[in-house]
């Protein structure tokens, strides 16, 4: 089925003030329904919600979701910002922040990579504000005990953001997936014109990481607290957090599941979008 959602009749601005962090937020807004699920990306240079998750807007929606994407801070048309702490809690106070202002009191939350750690510090600050959570290729910090640190993939994320060609993103973007041949000119192009529109993004990532290396901590010790519902996705293939970090999402939380895809990278719900959102559907209504 095609579409009726685009990033351009879907897009949102929100001013937001959580605390310290004052800011405008940039979110992708589709469906009616009664619950929420937030979509939230990766730290890959060039994210948005919208290029991470648009395979899976319109399925969660013909499922009678409410979806919301949501460009954290320092990415796409959200505001820049320098994390000097722990960039999992920057987000979710942004979160926290976007839900506040519309009205939502209590959402499923979807989390890819740095967007699985920003899901699991919400769930530890906000408890009562979360229904159930699916994590992919993110959740917790640490070092993975069989794949050398940092990761093939995180290396080349570090290149991007030194050295922003389109040589160096396509080759980013080839570890991302299991099969590079999937990526198209269409989406290279869409995130090369995203990392040139705000090259300030860049820099604050830079100087962020030389402030503090440890942007997203790991939280396992304190993964028991998380009583919500958990759905664990993750790609046996994954060159950027490999396997094992997702076992030990697992481990850690009361109430998890755990799912692989095989011939499947960093991007399960891109790579293999229909099987995930079938998924992530029934997940959601109880199956």
């Amino acid at each position: 089925m095609m579409s009726s959602f685009t990033d351009q009749n879907t897009s949102h601005f929100v001013e937001i003030t959580e605390g310290e962090l004052k800011l405008r937020l940039h979110y992708n807004d589709a469906g009616h329904g009664k619950e929420a699920v937030v979509l939230i990306h990766g730290s890959g240079p060039g994210a948005s919600g919208w290029s991470n998750f648009h395979r899976n807007v319109q399925p969660l929606v013909n499922a009678g979701y409410r979806v919301i994407l949501m460009d954290c801070p320092g990415w796409s048309q959200s505001d820049p910002v320098i994390s000097r702490g722990s960039r999992s809690e920057l987000n979710a106070a942004a979160l926290k922040g976007l839900l506040d202002v519309l009205g939502i009191e209590r959402a499923h939350l979807v989390g890819n990579s740095m967007g699985g750690h920003s899901a699991v510090a919400f769930a530890l600050g906000h408890p009562k504000r979360v229904g159930k959570l699916v994590l992919m290729g993110g959740g917790t910090g640490g070092a993975s005990t069989f794949a050398p640190m940092p990761t093939e993939g995180i290396k080349l994320v570090q290149s991007v953001y030194r050295t922003p060609t389109v040589e160096n993103l396509k080759a980013l973007m080839n570890v991302f997936v299991y099969d590079g041949s999937t990526i198209d000119d269409v989406l290279l192009q869409s995130r090369l014109a995203s990392l040139n529109a705000r090259p300030e993004h860049l820099v604050n990532f830079l100087e962020s990481a030389k402030l503090n290396p440890k942007q997203f901590p790991d939280v396992s010790p304190r993964l028991s607290e998380i009583t919500a519902p958990a759905l664990v996705i993750w790609g046996r293939d994954d060159r950027f957090v490999p396997l094992d970090i997702g076992l030990r999402l697992v481990a850690g939380l009361q109430n998890a599941d755990l799912i692989v895809f095989s011939r499947c990278g960093h991007w399960a719900q891109w790579e293999h979008a229909d099987k995930f959102n079938r998924h992530v559907i029934g997940f959601l209504n109880g199956g």
